[in-house]
């Protein structure tokens, strides 16, 4: 049976594929194409589009065409250095209510992590989310689930930043690996080694893409981007 598609159907579709870069920065989405896509008129089409411009996805340009918005690399690096400052402080105070079977749900949940990086074809979607549920456990532990929240607000060219790291380096061992020391950093209360890992950690993404960004993947991003040296 030929599936019947909703308004939020479609955009929660179209949401995802921009978000996991299967629309890739600046391409163009047209509206007979997504009409004959989706089986449907131009007025669900149009109010979804609406709703990924308001939400910065898309950028439109009237009577010329529609694209996937390119990311900013300094608006990226600005929520890459908050995360690292917020981050940081909420794991120096996760050592003062850790117990041990916390540190145990966390090694599990990293071992989980393992078990996907493992696959013959690591699903990049599912370890993003997983590793989303890793780090939002010391904000819950620690009585800061708004803080969480509000980290993730307005973090779509972040996101799509980490889907890109994980989409073209594809490093999940890396990154399960770079969890499995800062946990330990943790469990034995190193202050110092948690500030340098979860610096390194968060900022892990530019590192492994290096020197690809201003050159394999410039087009994903706005023009003109000035690029900074590595942290």
């Amino acid at each position: 049976m030929t599936k019947t598609y909703t308004r939020h159907d479609i955009y929660e579709q179209l949401y995802g594929e921009i978000m996991t870069l299967q629309r890739k920065p600046g391409s163009t989405l047209r509206e007979n194409a997504l009409c004959e896509e989706f089986g449907v008129s131009r007025t669900p089409i149009r109010s979804v589009l609406q709703e990924l411009r308001i939400a910065g996805l898309i950028e439109v340009t009237p009577y010329k065409s529609t694209r996937v918005t390119r990311l900013d690399f300094d608006t990226i690096s600005q929520q890459i250095y908050l995360r690292v400052a917020v981050e940081t402080a909420v794991l120096l105070d996760f050592f003062d209510v850790c117990t041990p079977e916390q540190m145990q749900q966390l090694y599990a949940r990293n071992q989980a992590l393992r078990r996907q990086a493992e696959q013959p074809t690591p699903d990049p979607a599912a370890f993003y989310r997983m590793d989303g549920r890793l780090h939002e456990f010391w904000f819950i532990a620690t009585g800061k689930n708004q803080l969480w929240q509000l980290i993730q607000t307005n973090q779509n060219s972040y996101s799509r930043f980490r889907m890109l790291d994980l989409v073209e380096a594809r490093n999940f061992a890396e990154i399960v690996n770079e969890h499995d020391a800062l946990l330990q950093a943790v469990e034995r209360r190193d202050a110092d080694a948690v500030r340098a890992l979860c610096a390194q950690h968060l900022y892990g993404g530019v590192t492994r893409l290096g020197d690809a960004l201003p050159t394999k993947f410039a087009d994903y991003f706005v023009p003109g981007t000035r690029w900074p040296a590595h942290p």
